[in-house]
């Protein structure tokens, strides 16, 4: 008897389990020895004629999913596809003997399978290889969606990730340059002397961002801990230890919305350098985002969303240079809340009750200036009150030594020169819990051990936080965060 809930094509395969059994084979097989890959086969000998094919005799042992298939007597082809790509297959009934015939005629889309066999060109010159074995590895119980469709609904896709590398080769090449970018970032900063190190997911207290936290319980100390906002508070403290150059690569949780940009979990690199300042990490930004396009593209220019964006010479522009270049108005000038609050009601931008002027002045930001941005530039002078971790701006400590780096309209980078006054962090730690008193649920809380960590002197130093899925997703042209991270968090499906 069959489960109520399969469909008649799982039904008819599960029968052919049965079936694979009495044959005395596995349905589900065991380990299997491969020789080669189907892009290194195609690499190595795709230029070779059939002549040249023939005088080398070249035996492959390959593995992977019959994706495409055909029969017609005693002959047939499949595609085989691997993590690398796909090889034609041809199985001939003289070439195989009959049991290993009756298997492959047997076979479904989606069945995993070994073959054993010599390359050759057929006559409309595929490489393809001759099987002299067929060895039945695991039978797939649900067939493959349409070829030609895929996965049309995105969600599904996401939820079912493993269906979706199968049918999507879109999928599966982001998949494979994710790491690669990746290992691009470890390699630059190894480079410049930056020693890799780990921080805790679990943090006591929140800090480092302003962003909504994960909450959890930790039974043992019996207190709440949050997952972690951003890994700069315990970086920092290695900077005081005098590491003198850290950086690390992690997730980060935040309790916020999804969309294309955004998604609750997601992957940055922080670095900290001692001696150093804001106009290093501008510096390194650059540095480090033209190494790692190049490295792995092979070019500073990168297609994304059929606009190209040069990953070289970065614009530079002040954050109220560029409010009034869109709006007319000068935030330079020493406006007063109310002053601040009346220009934005005349350009319809919305005012929380815990806005200060600077507050205000981002607000304007985010509305007029950040959606125009299409190719590389640093934005600095951020307002003080939405940078309680950065150095004051020594002519202008209204602003602080911070940029962002904003490429087609998005953030992919924060940096700026270190606090490490311990008085006025703690000072502005203060003035995060009257902002967190007036309703701002992003304010930061006081981290004592933090501020005794600078009381044991910390050097100057720069820091900065890039967005490694954002800048994989400029580098993969893949316009959806969703899309560069394998398990992206969605509703978990009821029925």
């Amino acid at each position: 008897m069959f489960p109520d809930d399969l469909n008649e094509q799982q039904k008819i395969r599960l029968q052919k389990v049965e079936d694979l059994r009495k044959l005395g084979v596995d349905p589900f097989g065991h380990r299997f020895d491969r020789t080669h890959l189907s892009n290194e086969i195609h690499t190595t000998y795709g230029s070779l004629t059939r002549e040249e094919l023939e005088a080398k005799e070249v035996h492959v042992i390959i593995a992977g999913r019959i994706v495409l298939r055909r029969t017609q007597g005693k002959a047939g082809f499949i595609q085989l596809q691997d993590k690398e790509g796909r090889i034609q297959v041809y199985v001939r009934l003289d070439a195989v003997g009959e049991f290993q015939f009756e298997l492959f005629k047997h076979s479904d889309l989606g069945d995993i399978v070994g073959i054993k066999g010599v390359l050759f060109r057929t006559k409309t010159d595929e490489l393809t290889v001759k099987a002299s074995e067929f060895v039945h590895l695991t039978k797939a119980i649900t067939p493959l969606p349409d070829k030609f469709h895929g996965l049309q609904d995105k969600e599904e896709a996401r939820r079912r990730r493993y269906v979706d590398l199968i049918v999507n080769e879109d999928s599966m090449r982001v998949a494979r340059t994710r790491p690669r970018i990746i290992r691009a970032f470890q390699h630059y900063f190894d480079s410049n002397g930056f020693i890799e190190v780990e921080t805790p997911v679990l943090h006591p207290i929140l800090g480092g961002a302003a962003a909504r936290p994960f909450v959890t319980h930790h039974n043992t100390l019996d207190m709440d801990f949050y997952l972690r906002i951003a890994t700069e508070l315990p970086l920092k403290r290695l900077i005081v230890g005098g590491m003198e150059r850290v950086y690390e690569i992690g997730r980060l949780f935040r309790n916020e919305g999804i969309s294309a940009k955004h998604n609750p979990e997601f992957t940055t690199v922080e670095a900290y350098q001692a001696f150093g300042d804001v106009t290093d990490m501008m510096k390194l930004v650059e540095d480090c985002l033209s190494s790692v396009a190049f490295e792995v593209n092979g070019s500073y220019d990168v297609v994304f969303n059929d606009q190209t964006i040069h990953l070289k010479d970065f614009k530079r522009a002040h954050m109220v240079d560029l409010i009034k270049e869109q709006t007319g108005e000068d935030f330079f000038n020493q406006y007063s809340l109310e002053e601040a609050k009346q220009i934005a009601k005349k350009h319809n931008v919305q005012v929380e009750p815990h806005f200060t002027v600077g507050h205000i002045i981002e607000a304007f930001f985010n509305d007029y200036v950040e959606k125009t941005i299409i190719q590389p530039t640093i934005v600095f002078g951020h307002p003080v009150e939405i940078s309680p971790l950065a150095k004051s701006n020594d002519k202008d400590p209204r602003f602080t030594d911070r940029f962002e780096l904003f490429i087609m309209g998005s953030e992919y980078a924060n940096a700026f020169s270190e606090l490490n006054d311990p008085v006025d962090q703690k000072n502005r730690f203060l003035d995060q819990l009257k902002q967190k008193e007036k309703g701002d649920d992003e304010a930061s809380e006081m981290d004592i051990d933090f501020v005794e960590a600078l009381e044991y002197g910390m050097p100057p130093t720069g820091g900065i936080g890039i967005g490694i899925d954002r800048f994989i997703m400029l580098l993969t042209n893949t316009p959806n965060i969703r899309d560069v991270i394998l398990f992206p968090h969605a509703r978990i499906k009821t029925k």
